[in-house]
C-alpha cells in the first residue's frame, strides 16, 4: 500500500488594504534560516547514484500530497500595495518537497473571484510528466483551464532531482505571484556533501502594475514597456515610497555558520530580466543547473535567465560576526525596459553576527556577456549522456518581432505568432487522433510522428534574448553563437542538458543562434517557448506533437476533458478577455 503523507503549511494572515508591513508573507528569508533535509525518506537512497548514471527513475512508492488555496489580496511585498495572487495566503507560495522518485498530488482551488474572475492553471516546471503529459498545466494545450471556483488535482511522479518551481501558465498571471519552489532531494556529487541546505533563493523583478495591465501596454500601438519598480529576493525588498505604502516587507536574511558550506538553491522566477546573483566575498561553486548536475566549478557571479535554477554551495569563510551583503541585479544591458531599483539585496548574518547590523562589504564585478549563460564549455553534465551520432529529424525554426494586421506588436516562430483556444486542449485532440493540419494554425503544432529523436536549430532575429523552454524534456545544448550555426557541437559526448537555456540578442543581419536535441521518448503535446512572460504572451511559443500514435492509446483521466467542459460552461455566461497567447 502506498504511503501518503499529507504535508501541511505555514499559514499566513492575508492582507488587506490597510494592511502594515509584509514580510511574514512567506517563511522564505526569514531568520532562523532552514535546513531542508538530504532526504525525507532514507529508502533506495543507495540506489540513487546507479539510478541517476543509467538514466533510470526510481519508483518509492511514496506520496506527497498537498492542497493549494490560490486567492487575490491586497498585499505590499516591497511597501506598496498591490492586488497580488496568494497560494495558502502566502507570496511567494509553499515549497513542494519530495523525494526522487515519490508521488506528488497537489490539489488545486481556484478562489480568484474577487473583481475579475480569471481561471488558473499550474506547471511543474522541468518535471517531464512522463507518462502523465496531461498533467502539465497548460491551458488550451494538456488541459482547459480551472474555473473560478473550481478544484482540480494534479498527480504527477517526481521524476527528476534537484531544485525548481511551480507557475501559472495562464495568461501571464505569474506575474502578480503565483508561484512557489520546488525541491526534489536526491544524489549529490561524489566529494560536494554539504552542512546545511538553506532551501529556495527566488529572485524576481516585480511591478507594481498588474500583469493584464502590462499586456495591455504592451499590445498597445505603438507599445509601451511597464516600469520595473524593484527587484525582489524571496518576495521581499524594500522601497522608499511617499504614498501609499505600508512599510515594506524588509529584506530577506539567511544565517550562515563559520566553516560550514551551505547550499542555496538559485531561481529566476521573474517576469522578463536576466540576473546577476553574487555574494560579497563569498566563491560559489555551481553543482547544478536546472535540474542536470554538473561537474563542480567555481565563480563569483551567476547568470540566471527567466525560468533558469542553479545550485551552488558556499563556504562560509567569513567570521562568526561576519555581516555581508547578498545580491542580484538585472542586468540591464539585457531589458528594454526602465527600472527604478534593479539591484535586489538580501543580508547574510554568521553565527554571532548582530541582527541588526547592516553589510558594508563590496559588490563582486560583473560583465552583461551578451546576455547569455555561462560557457558551454564550462557546464558539463556530471552524468554523461551522449546525444545520437545523427538526429532522426533536424527543424530550423525563426524568431521575429513584427506587427500584426492591427499594428500590435507579436512574436513570430515560422511567421505564426501561436494563440491557443481556452475551450479545447490540443492533447484531448491528438488522443481523438484528429490530424494536426486540420487544427488553427494558430496553435503552431509541429508533429515529428514517432521520429526518435529532434535536433532544433533556432534563430533569433531580433535584439533581445530568449530562455528558451522546452516542456516534457532536458535538452542537450549543442552549440550558441552569433551568425550561421557551422555544425560544430559543443563537448560532443556529453553536451550541457538543461530545460531551460539563453539564446543571444540577435538581428536581421546577424541572428543569434542555439541548437537542441533531445530524444522523442516522451508522448505527449510539449511547448517550447521563451519564458519571458511577455514575450510567450506575444505568441513565441510552437506546441511539439510527439508520438501521437501512442496519444491516442492513452487512457487520459475524465477530470481532463471535464476541465473544458467546465471553461466553456463559465466562459459561455462570463466574458474572458483573453488578452495574449493565452500560455
Amino acid at each position: 500500500m502506498e504511503a501518503v503523507l499529507l504535508i501541511s503549511f505555514l499559514s499566513v494572515a492575508a492582507l488587506s488594504c490597510d494592511s502594515g508591513p509584509t514580510g511574514d508573507l512567506s517563511p522564505w528569508g526569514t531568520l532562523p534560516s532552514p535546513n531542508l533535509p538530504s532526504w525525507i525518506d532514507s529508502t533506495g537512497i543507495n540506489q540513487w547514484d546507479t539510478d541517476a548514471r543509467q538514466n533510470v527513475v526510481p519508483y518509492t512508492g511514496k506520496v506527497r500530497k498537498y492542497n493549494f488555496d490560490i486567492r487575490r489580496e491586497y498585499a505590499a511585498p516591497d511597501g506598496v500595495n498591490k492586488s497580488v495572487i496568494l497560494i495558502n495566503d502566502q507570496y511567494p507560495g509553499p515549497l513542494i518537497e519530495a523525494d526522487w522518485g515519490d508521488t506528488i498530488t497537489v490539489t488545486v482551488t481556484n478562489n480568484i473571484d474577487v473583481g475579475t474572475e480569471e481561471g488558473v492553471t499550474l506547471h511543474w516546471h522541468g518535471l517531464t510528466q512522463k507518462n502523465t503529459p496531461w498533467m502539465d498545466g497548460v491551458p488550451g494545450v494538456s488541459q482547459c483551464p480551472i474555473v473560478p471556483g473550481g478544484s482540480f488535482t494534479y498527480t504527477f511522479q517526481a521524476d527528476q532531482f534537484g531544485s525548481s518551481w511551480y507557475h501559472s501558465h495562464y495568461s501571464a498571471q505569474y506575474n502578480d505571484g503565483l508561484f512557489g519552489p520546488i525541491v526534489i532531494h536526491g544524489p549529490v556529487q561524489s566529494g560536494y556533501d554539504y552542512d546545511f541546505d538553506l532551501g529556495p533563493v527566488m529572485i524576481s523583478e516585480y511591478t507594481h502594475t498588474s500583469y493584464y495591465e502590462s499586456l495591455k501596454l504592451l499590445f498597445d500601438s505603438p507599445p509601451e514597456f511597464p516600469n520595473v519598480d524593484n527587484n525582489l529576493i524571496n518576495g521581499k525588498g524594500a522601497l522608499d515610497c511617499q504614498s501609499n505604502c505600508d512599510g515594506g516587507a524588509g529584506l530577506a536574511k539567511f544565517n550562515f555558520t563559520s566553516g560550514k558550506t551551505h547550499r542555496l538553491r538559485l531561481i529566476n522566477t521573474g517576469m522578463t530580466a536576466n540576473q546577476k546573483f553574487s555574494i560579497d566575498g563569498h566563491e560559489l561553486t555551481v553543482i547544478a543547473n536546472d535540474f542536470v548536475p554538473v561537474q563542480p566549478y567555481k565563480t563569483n557571479v551567476v547568470t540566471l535567465g527567466v525560468g533558469q535554477r542553479t545550485d551552488v554551495i558556499v563556504e562560509g569563510t567569513g567570521e562568526p560576526s561576519g555581516v555581508y551583503w547578498m545580491r542580484s541585479d538585472i542586468d540591464m544591458d539585457c531589458l528594454n525596459m526602465t527600472s527604478t531599483i534593479p539591484n535586489a539585496t538580501a543580508i547574510i548574518y554568521y553565527e554571532e553576527a548582530d541582527l541588526s547590523a547592516i553589510p558594508t562589504t563590496t559588490a563582486a564585478s560583473w560583465s552583461s556577456n551578451a546576455c547569455s549563460n555561462d560557457p558551454l564549455e564550462s557546464t558539463v553534465p556530471y552524468y554523461l549522456q551522449t546525444p545520437p551520432a545523427t538526429p532522426a529529424i533536424t527543424q530550423e525554426l525563426q524568431i521575429a518581432l513584427m506587427p500584426n494586421a492591427s499594428g500590435a506588436f507579436l512574436m513570430y516562430v515560422n511567421n505564426v505568432s501561436t494563440r491557443v483556444n481556452y475551450d479545447n486542449s490540443i492533447l484531448l485532440d491528438a488522443k481523438a487522433a484528429i490530424s494536426s493540419s486540420s487544427l488553427d494554425p494558430e496553435l503552431n503544432i509541429y508533429d515529428f510522428g514517432s521520429n526518435s529523436s529532434v535536433r532544433m536549430v533556432v534563430y533569433n532575429t531580433w535584439g533581445q534574448q530568449h530562455p528558451m523552454h522546452l516542456h516534457g524534456h532536458n535538452f542537450w545544448v549543442l552549440a550558441e553563437g552569433k551568425g550561421t550555426w557551422d555544425g560544430t557541437v559543443t563537448n560532443p559526448s556529453n553536451p550541457q542538458r538543461r530545460d531551460t537555456q539563453l539564446m543571444r540578442p540577435g538581428s536581421t543581419d546577424t541572428p543569434s543562434y542555439i541548437v537542441l536535441e533531445w530524444e522523442m521518448n516522451n508522448p505527449g503535446v510539449w511547448p517550447m517557448h521563451c519564458h519571458m512572460s511577455t514575450h510567450v504572451s506575444g505568441g513565441l511559443v510552437i506546441n511539439i506533437l510527439e508520438q501521437p500514435s501512442s496519444i491516442s492509446h492513452m487512457n487520459i483521466p475524465k477530470t481532463i476533458s471535464q476541465t473544458c467542459k467546465d471553461w466553456a460552461y463559465f466562459a459561455g455566461h462570463d466574458y474572458v478577455d483573453q488578452i495574449d497567447s493565452g500560455v
